[in-house]
């Protein structure tokens, strides 16, 4: 049966502040573990004044003790900005605290343009081409291997599975020859989905932490209980792809009415390819697009997103997913038995 998981940039509203966003972060953390939702994952960005999950392992603290069962995570933590050690203990601190319930996400890129990243790290020495042995130091201090001659504590023996995330067939290789569970970002990168799966599907070598592969994949939906409220709740996160591309990042804005027929076709194109693995509509479209993406990908698991700005909206539409998720997983369910 698929499961289904929930991806948070903590995003902050225009007009709101950090603290404010990630109050919103940790209700919004306890309702998905509410309604069923199997891992609540955060991401790593930095100097955008619109996500509030920099401090990302700091951040899984605050939504671990809003939450009591539900998986927490880092989807992800972009390696190459930190020593792997640090990453270890601090994710073993988390581990500490909330047993058997932290995963551990690992991407290569920066997570931030190249003047955040150097000031991050304070040297480019090293960086993605690095990232196949950090991930591999990594996997060294929590095995608690005792060729490195000193322990990470907390970290050491410590259960936090790790994943490669990509949106290029890079990550699926990586993950295929490291026995790793694999998440494709094709939640704003979906183009090298079909692809990368098949690869990582086929190079897999089981490991110590996973003897067969395994396939997460991002997917936004936009859901609500008309279509036009569903097409208007949807265009915060245009807006922000828009904002992106153009150099103009910000806050997560208000909806406004009319956004996408407002834009040029270019732009208009632009989101159609970005946001190719998304549903804005109803539950019965929900139901229809995930039920199709799942047939076309089989993947183990999907995590969604999709930045809405208005609270009870998003609150909203993550509860039209998961009645969609479970009619789409009842029906493969019984397509199984049969």
């Amino acid at each position: 049966m698929t499961r289904f998981s929930v991806l948070d940039l903590v995003p902050v509203n225009e007009g709101s502040t950090p603290g404010e966003a990630l109050e919103r972060a940790a209700a919004f953390a306890s309702h998905a573990e509410a309604l069923g939702f199997h891992r609540y994952w955060v991401a790593e960005h930095h100097g955008m004044a619109g996500i509030a999950s920099a401090a990302t392992a700091v951040v899984l603290a605050h939504i671990g003790r809003a939450t009591s069962r539900i998986r927490i995570g880092a989807g992800g933590i972009m390696l190459p900005n930190h020593a792997p050690l640090l990453i270890a203990e601090q994710f073993g601190t988390l581990a500490a605290l909330f047993p058997g319930r932290v995963d551990l996400g690992l991407g290569r890129a920066p997570g931030s343009d190249q003047r955040v990243a150097q000031a991050m790290r304070r040297t480019l020495t090293g960086g993605p081409d690095e990232f196949p042995r950090d991930v591999m130091e990594l996997q060294a201090y929590f095995a608690g291997d005792a060729r490195l001659g000193f322990q990470a504590t907390p970290g050491a023996g410590e259960d936090v599975p790790l994943w490669i995330l990509g949106s290029s067939l890079y990550g699926a290789q990586l993950a295929a020859a490291l026995g790793l569970p694999y998440a494709f970002a094709s939640h704003f990168a979906p183009g090298a989905l079909d692809e990368a799966i098949a690869i990582y599907r086929r190079d897999f070598k089981p490991s110590a932490q996973l003897k067969y592969p395994y396939v997460m994949a991002g997917y936004n939906v936009f859901a609500a209980d008309t279509d036009e409220e569903a097409r208007l709740v949807a265009t915060s996160m245009q807006q922000a792809f828009v904002r992106l591309r153009t150099g103009q990042p910000g806050k997560l804005q208000p909806p406004v009415p009319g956004y996408y027929e407002s834009l040029p076709p270019q732009a208009q194109a632009m989101l159609a390819d970005a946001l190719n693995a998304s549903t804005i509509g109803t539950q019965a479209d929900v139901e229809r697009d995930l039920a199709a993406f799942i047939r076309r990908t089989q993947v183990d698991e999907i995590i969604l997103g999709g930045q809405i700005h208005d609270f009870d909206a998003r609150k909203r539409s993550l509860e039209i997913a998961m009645t969609a998720a479970k009619a789409v997983s009842g029906g493969h369910e019984a397509a199984a038995a049969e």
